[in-house]
């Protein structure tokens, strides 16, 4: 297949043209190896005075074939590291010619693509903020192995690529230049190629820096002091952020620094072999699988309702100005949505809305919006006490204290002014919605919208259908979370919906351990190396075992009005003796972490009460009972079509409530979980059977898994 146009133009330029025919993007791939060499090859044998790479499609390149990535293995590992030096000994050739090189990059440019880039002598970009760069292969497991790593280490140094490769950091046009990333800026696509043809012309002889005779490492090379003082404490950092479970920063470090004390070819050698492993493991397919192609799905709309068109929101309510209501506000009017914010009164509406001048401030101090930007923002929102500012609003967010009274009274009260195709939808995180959508007077325009807190730092909305949600309410509720820049994932209604019924059973299976016995410190750094971004027992602090135990209470009234019983959990015990003790989290100054008015938290010596000698199991069983306990619950969410996507099961449960990234989510980590060609689903089962004699009836394996693995099916 030709993916590469060869044109000469009158001065003598060559221009390859990236136009990938069957594809929206430009992909880097065994076809774009094969084609790239040839062209190269034809330039040997050409008289020309300078090549400019450009690109035919919106963007300029988009990087690998991650559908090919996806499925690389041992057997199949040759061959891609094979593909990869072929493509890498063409980009060679070409900025070793003598003759002049430049990118003209007219739209986004990442991976692969800013690789290519890497290997012009110039680079000229259009100047438009919403342009990106960068090489964000880390995020999926990857490092770059096109040149990236080899490049960037000789263009800015070991420090300066850190970073740029180790985090995936991303830059456009103005940061571009500001870093010497970008040469030159462009106003327009024939400005671009104005400005490529007269630099080629200037400069019919050049090098690349890293090709020069006196050429050096920016910042110094490895055992430069400053340099070899940062790599000494570099491993310890790189820990911290990875926790030991995200192998593809420490291998991008390795590959930097390896690179940078050899020669150019032998560096972009150890490049490729980094990569290859990569690719073959399991983490790398995990994430790719949820953060490229699942996540992918979820955009376009997999679990929205066909055949209803997409509708914008002219004007939102939120009802409720306390810390997720103003953190709503703040969302909607950054998204340039009018919002109404309405309290009990206009004081305490307008000290919703001060939390949005709070946050806009520091944007101000930190250069990253100007007053005029901020004043525009802020006049967006509507701070008031008064219900009939709320009738041109056509989407409702009541954002109160979880208390069923509470909402039906301001769910009754909105809904008197509001027009009858309004759509009203309940922050709650536990209260079944069907139950909430008693109070109002149209049901079928009623769901539940579940925003995570800090609102404006996580990415996830969990939209829940209650029994008489329509589907024209559901994708309105899909629409709404995508134009305010979140990503939805859809439930079915049920008590504690998917996220919070998950993210319960972390936080229980932590206190049941320390009630065990199972010391408190063991147990927290337990979390970390698996993955976790924090601790059970301090996430429990965060959201207050006063929370906890009224959760459970209302649960237990619940059941009671069901005629069901409640059956208890091992972490009962614990909750209750951390109230009898004072020690209601951290909003109290005190729960399992003290909380001293100077210095760090830390945890509590008087756990050591819960402590027995003979409670020591192995460090992998506190780790996968973490992980299993809300994998197995998020099975049941499944079987009881709560969850009818494992897409929406992957992202939520790593968007929402901090399951590890390395796994691809909960479902993708009993998918994987067998080795060495075994099925996972069988493999999970076995250990959790395990669990269930050893600690408790509630690791018992869910019938849909039992199914599954008879069929040898994955979920």
């Amino acid at each position: 297949m030709q993916v590469i146009k060869y044109q000469k133009d009158q001065q003598g330029i060559v221009h390859l043209i990236f136009d990938r025919p069957d594809s929206s993007a430009n992909l880097m791939d065994e076809h774009f190896a094969e084609d790239f060499s040839n062209k190269i090859a034809e330039l040997q044998n050409d008289d020309y005075v300078g090549v400019v790479l450009r690109s035919e499609k919106s963007t300029f390149f988009s990087g690998g074939d991650l559908t090919m990535l996806a499925k690389v293995n041992e057997d199949s590992a040759s061959q891609v590291f094979q593909m990869l030096q072929k493509i890498k000994a063409a980009m060679r050739e070409l900025e070793t010619s003598g003759k002049p090189v430049v990118a003209c990059i007219n739209g986004a440019a990442l991976g692969g693509g800013w690789e290519l880039a890497l290997a012009c002598h110039h680079r000229i970009t259009i100047d438009h903020k919403s342009l990106r760069m960068g090489m964000p292969e880390v995020t999926l497991g990857l490092l770059p192995g096109g040149g990236g790593v080899t490049r960037m280490v000789r263009l800015l140094g070991l420090q300066g690529a850190l970073p740029y490769l180790t985090e995936g950091k991303q830059f456009n046009a103005q940061a571009g230049l500001k870093a010497g990333l970008i040469d030159e800026l462009a106003q327009s696509q024939q400005h671009m190629l104005d400005m490529a043809q007269q630099w080629i012309l200037a400069h019919p002889k050049v090098l690349q820096p890293w090709d020069e005779k006196h050429y050096k490492l920016p910042g110094g090379a490895v055992n430069h002091p400053k340099v070899a003082q940062m790599l000494a404490i570099l491993p310890a950092m790189l820990r911290a952020k990875t926790k030991g479970v995200l192998p593809a920063p420490e291998k991008i470090v390795a590959a930097m620094v390896e690179g940078a004390q050899v020669d150019f070819d032998t560096a972009t050698r150890i490049e490729s072999r980094y990569f290859v492993e990569l690719t073959c493991g399991q983490v790398a397919k995990n994430m790719i699988n949820t953060f490229w192609f699942q996540h992918n799905l979820l955009k376009a709309g997999n679990s929205r309702p066909a055949n209803i068109d997409k509708q914008k929101v002219r004007k939102v309510a939120v009802l409720g100005a306390g810390m997720m209501g103003a953190g709503i506000a703040y969302t909607c009017a950054i998204n340039g949505i009018p919002v109404v914010l309405k309290d009990v009164d206009s004081e305490r509406a307008e000290q919703g809305k001060d939390y949005s001048r709070k946050l806009l401030d520091k944007q101000l101090s930190s250069g990253r919006k100007t007053q005029q930007q901020i004043e525009q923002i802020l006049s967006l929102i509507t701070a008031t006490g008064n219900a009939n500012d709320l009738a041109a609003c056509d989407f409702v967010i009541e954002a109160v204290f979880e208390d069923r009274d509470l909402k039906a009274r301001v769910t009754q009260e909105a809904e008197a002014v509001l027009a009858e195709t309004a759509l009203f939808a309940s922050n709650t995180s536990t209260l079944p919605i069907t139950g909430l959508a008693k109070a109002s007077c149209r049901p079928n325009n009623f769901a539940g919208l579940h925003f995570f807190s800090p609102v404006d730092k996580m990415p996830l909305v969990e939209i829940i259908c209650g029994q008489q949600t329509s589907d024209e309410s559901l994708a309105r509720c899909f629409d709404f979370v995508q134009q305010i820049g979140k990503t939805p994932i859809v439930v079915n209604d049920s008590r504690g919906f998917f996220t919070s019924r998950v993210f319960d059973r972390f936080v229980s299976e932590g206190m049941a351990m320390l009630g065990e016995g199972i010391p408190a410190a063991s147990i927290e750094n337990a979390a970390f190396l698996a993955g976790f971004p924090v601790g059970p027992l301090a996430v429990t602090d965060e959201v207050s075992l006063t929370l906890i135990d009224k959760v459970k209470r209302q649960t237990i009234a619940d059941l009671e009005t069901e005629g069901k019983d409640y059956l208890g959990h091992p972490s009962d015990m614990v909750v209750d003796r951390m109230l009898e003790l004072e020690r209601p989290g951290k909003s109290g100054a005190a729960g399992f972490y003290d909380y001293p008015p100077q210095g760090a938290k830390h945890l509590w010596t008087g756990l050591s009460q819960f402590s027995h000698e003979d409670a020591a199991i192995p460090l992998a069983d506190i780790k996968e009972r973490l992980l299993f306990i809300m994998a197995i619950e998020t099975v049941r969410c499944l079987e009881e079509n709560v969850l009818t996507s494992t897409v929406d099961a992957n992202i939520g449960s790593i968007f929402g409530i901090g399951y590890p990234p390395w796994t691809g989510g909960c479902i993708q980590y009993i998918n994987q979980y067998g080795q060495h060609g075994q099925h996972g689903i069988v493999s999970f089962i076995r250990r959790a059977q395990q669990f269930c004699d050893t600690y408790g009836e509630r690791f018992a394996p869910p019938q849909l898994l039992i199914d599954k693995a008879q069929l040898g099916e994955n979920l």
